[in-house]
């Protein structure tokens, strides 16, 4: 398996990728957009045999509310293939990608998902930040900082690129 940052010629893998590992095509159309916003910080994939597998991306997000930190990036989506689901991919893909926002300069990173999956990874409940978030979730919003004290004091919702919102 090769993990890699995304470059041009991958739209098409990557979308495949999103469209055969969820329901509907809201997480497929959810990276064309952030990508044409130019919002694509960290799009990472995973290749088996040089075929796309599996796909991450962070976008930027900020906090609206007190001691409010810059430099926060928010991971949505993540998905592997189906054929190629239970091999490590999707870790791999959270490792790195993680590892690359870290690089980038990166304060902290969010997640909406799976409590028992995200916290391999160093990712907490967003509330003991005191971080909340737009769509009313709880235990499955969660929170990392990537920079030592990058949350410390920071209050308020964590509000994603509006991109997240489109329909």
């Amino acid at each position: 398996m090769n993990i890699r940052v995304e470059r041009a010629g991958d739209e098409a893998g990557i979308r495949a990728v999103h469209l055969a590992a969820f329901p509907s095509a809201a997480e497929a159309d959810l990276v064309d957009r952030l990508r044409a916003a130019g919002r694509a910080v960290v799009s990472m994939v995973a290749e088996i045999d040089g075929a796309v597998v599996g796909h991450v991306l962070f976008s930027p997000v900020t906090i609206a509310g007190p001691g409010a930190p810059g430099g926060g990036l928010g991971l949505a989506p993540l998905a592997v293939s189906p054929g190629a689901q239970g091999r490590g991919v999707g870790s791999a893909l959270a490792r790195e990608g993680i590892a690359a926002c870290r690089a980038a300069g990166g304060a902290f990173v969010v997640v909406l998902g799976a409590p028992a999956y995200y916290a391999r990874f160093g990712f907490e409940e967003a509330s003991r930040f005191g971080l909340g978030n737009e769509y009313a979730a709880d235990e499955e919003f969660m929170a990392m900082e990537l920079a030592d004290g990058a949350l410390e004091g920071a209050r308020g919702v964590v509000i994603y690129s509006p991109e997240l919102g489109a329909a």
